[in-house]
């Protein structure tokens, strides 16, 4: 006969055991209490034969009490035995449903277990490929069921007491150090695949340097680059993801920049070139990743559709149809529309001195609208060929008090470096990271002072003039 675990029936059958066991306890008292008056009716006892009648009395009683006991105790309920574990791994269109029921378990198993919430939201949305681990018991409920989450998250849910209950493990992870490094001979994404860096940290790498370096002029060949950062591994050895950049240096056109990061007290963190100084300025050179210069910053240029010497008082950026345009810098969008020549554009206003202007776009970001603030970094709008262009590129001018300044070669304001205090601990902590940076990329003897800023300008101006 098969028996019923639900939780509605068990306390009753636990006060009927309960009733049994009670009973029989009174039986056998009751028993030994008449035992005893009928020895004290039939005979008076000396004091020696009372105590071995006591003693007799008692431990007949005592037996008597455990075997009622454990007869009763042995005569529990029966514990469903679980199932061996079963693996599942997700087909295409396939459901938690169809796999619950597709191991023998009812409809019921997988409505209890979606009725735990949001921390089994994720089994709603199963994709091909993920793996579910689970087994019922005899009575063809759903005992135990592991799902991971991701590389660090597993869910875990268990029936208890005929209820399931649901928790999220999390991983330990344990943090090494690892390397790359390369030379430029293709560029830097090509180059820094070679090496091992994903795209994420060759973005992270260029987001660490694009204040000093114009990457759309491209890196020259023999340009070096050097990449310190961490990797996450579980307990177990097994590798699951690399980590953010602790420390990086870029060596190009005869220069070596570096940036460490340092870490607040509030637990963020922000980049910082060994000497303390901010590598972060109010203005980022580049509104494009990984495009290319079609035309440089000249007053004397001939206009590819007019035909006529029109000073070109901006930086084309070509790029593909659709790639992402950011802002340069915090501010607000002082126009979005259309104005002649320059097709789709927007004007983004910085304060009461500089403004930077984004010009022949394909679209706009979704939501974006005059008055509204952006971030430094924050997409605004995608590249096209609006108003007066030949092909896909972005138009990006730089006005200081109204003036128009060539975006590759103006002094941007940086931010502020560490104190004095800050700078000492912060560098003895990771005195490691220096002395790893300063064997992987020696600084240049054409730091010093052989390389100013004017000879640098002077190579920007000279390169985007030859592409133009």
């Amino acid at each position: 006969m098969k028996q019923d675990y639900s939780l509605s029936t068990a306390p009753r059958r636990l006060a009927a055991w309960r009733s049994v066991l009670m009973a029989g306890i009174c039986a056998v008292s009751l028993t030994a209490l008449l035992t005893r008056e009928g020895t004290a009716s039939r005979h008076t006892a000396t004091p020696n034969e009372a105590t071995t009648a006591i003693t007799t009395t008692d431990a007949t009683t005592g037996a008597a009490f455990d075997t009622a006991v454990q007869d009763s105790v042995s005569d529990t309920l029966p514990i469903p035995s679980s199932t061996d574990w079963v693996t599942v791994e997700v087909k295409a269109n396939q459901t938690i449903s169809s796999i619950i029921e597709g191991q023998g378990m009812a409809k019921d198993e997988w409505l209890a277990l979606m009725a735990l919430g949001k921390s089994t939201s994720r089994l709603k949305k199963l994709r091909s490929g993920d793996k579910i681990s689970l087994r019922k018991n005899s009575e063809g409920e759903l005992e135990e069921l592991s799902f991971e989450l991701d590389q660090t998250h597993t869910l875990q849910v268990r029936r208890v007491n005929d209820k399931l209950e649901a928790i999220t493990l999390e991983a330990e992870l344990e943090r090494r150090i690892a390397q790359a490094a390369g030379t430029i001979t293709h560029s830097l994404y090509v180059d820094g695949a070679k090496a091992g860096l994903s795209k994420r940290q060759i973005s992270s790498f260029v987001s660490l340097f694009n204040y000093d370096v114009d990457f759309a002029l491209g890196l020259s060949d023999g340009d070096r680059f050097v990449v310190i950062y961490e990797t996450l591994y579980k307990e177990n050895g097994e590798k699951v993801r690399d980590g953010d950049i602790i420390a990086a240096s870029l060596t190009s056109r005869g220069r070596t920049y570096r940036s460490m990061r340092y870490t607040r007290a509030n637990g963020t963190f922000a980049y910082y070139a060994p000497d303390g100084q901010s590598p972060r300025k109010a203005f980022i050179r580049t509104p494009v990743d990984f495009a290319r210069i079609s035309s440089g910053f000249n007053l004397a240029r001939r206009h590819p559709i007019l035909n006529i010497i029109r000073a070109h008082k901006g930086v084309d950026y070509a790029a593909a149809t659709g790639t992402p345009v950011k802002a340069t810098a915090d501010g607000k969008v002082e126009f979005k529309g259309i104005k002649s020549g320059y097709g789709n554009v927007i004007v983004l206003k910085h304060g009461s001195k500089y403004e930077t202007v984004y010009a022949h776009l394909s679209r706009y970001r979704e939501g974006l609208r005059q008055g509204q603030p952006v971030r430094q970094g924050q997409v605004i709008g995608y590249v096209g060929s609006t108003g007066l262009a030949t092909a896909p590129h972005l138009h990006y001018e730089f006005h200081v008090n109204g003036q128009y300044k060539n975006p590759l070669t103006v002094a941007l304001p940086r931010a502020n470096p560490l104190s004095r205090s800050q700078l000492a601990k912060w560098r003895a902590e990771n005195a490691l990271v220096i002395a790893m940076m300063d064997e992987l990329s020696p600084v240049t003897a054409s730091n010093d002072k052989q390389d100013t800023t004017k000879s640098r300008k002077a190579k920007l101006s000279k390169a985007a003039n030859t592409r133009g």
